[in-house]
């Protein structure tokens, strides 16, 4: 499957825009996990899990505590899923989850993003059927046999365990995230730390993207897209130029 956590671009939150809008999509993912799975984290999983995300990504506690706040208070916004499927430069097939509490201005700024920067917004499955739905999770390690022993055991439904420059990649069905993660963390060392635990969409092929104006373009596609607020996350299959 490759390197998938190499191929997803993270924000790193360097300017304070940045950050707004990184404290602003978590703030929304943890009001509606919270608000649709219960105000503690030790009885809600889907919780416990985003709450930690927050925290290796440096939001900080006022603003965790703020949207479970919120959400308990049962008043404030009713987000809704959205997702926008379609073609970025180069050819490459990309996916957008938004949560959403307009979905006419949601849609309108997707398509902006797409319309104004050489891509091609499609319909329900243009791009979905290319990508898998996937917990991984990515740590250090370099026994890769050891890692699936330990799943196997556990009756975890596994789909790949790869080894890669001292990186171990764990691939499972979506469903089976908790389960993943409860059998490595009952056998790994308590300080281990992953670089990547989460449910994501994992590209079945990849798209190389080498010619330098295509490149450009996906990035500024790509910009577009994060600068929409009510996306959450964007998932393609392009390949950049390491340098890119």
């Amino acid at each position: 499957m490759g390197r998938a956590y190499q191929n997803r671009k993270e924000s790193m939150a360097k300017t304070a825009g940045q950050k707004t809008r990184l404290y602003s999509r978590y703030g929304k993912e943890l009001y509606v996990c919270a608000k649709n799975g219960g105000f503690d984290p030790e009885g809600n999983l889907a919780l416990r899990q985003m709450i930690s995300k927050a925290k290796k990504d440096q939001v900080p506690a006022h603003v965790i505590e703020r949207a479970i706040e919120k959400a308990r208070g049962g008043g404030g916004e009713d987000y809704e899923s959205a997702r926008y499927e379609g073609f970025g430069p180069g050819g490459c097939m990309v996916i957008a989850d938004c949560l959403t509490d307009n979905g006419k201005r949601t849609f309108t700024q997707v398509r902006q993003a797409f319309v104004k920067n050489h891509a091609k917004l499609g319909g329900p499955g243009t791009a979905g059927h290319m990508f898998d739905h996937q917990a991984v999770f990515v740590f250090a390690g370099d026994d890769e046999d050891a890692i699936l022993e330990i799943l196997m055991m556990a009756e975890v439904d596994v789909t790949d365990v790869e080894l890669e420059d001292g990186m171990i990649s764990v691939y499972a069905p979506h469903t089976e995230f908790f389960k993943v993660k409860t059998a490595l963390n009952a056998e790994l060392p308590a300080d281990t730390d992953y670089v990547m635990e989460e449910i994501t969409f994992v590209p079945q092929t990849m798209t190389k993207i080498t010619d330098a104006e295509e490149v450009e373009q996906f990035q500024q596609f790509y910009a577009a897209l994060e600068d929409c607020d009510d996306v959450q996350n964007i998932y393609h299959n392009a390949e950049l130029p390491s340098d890119a």
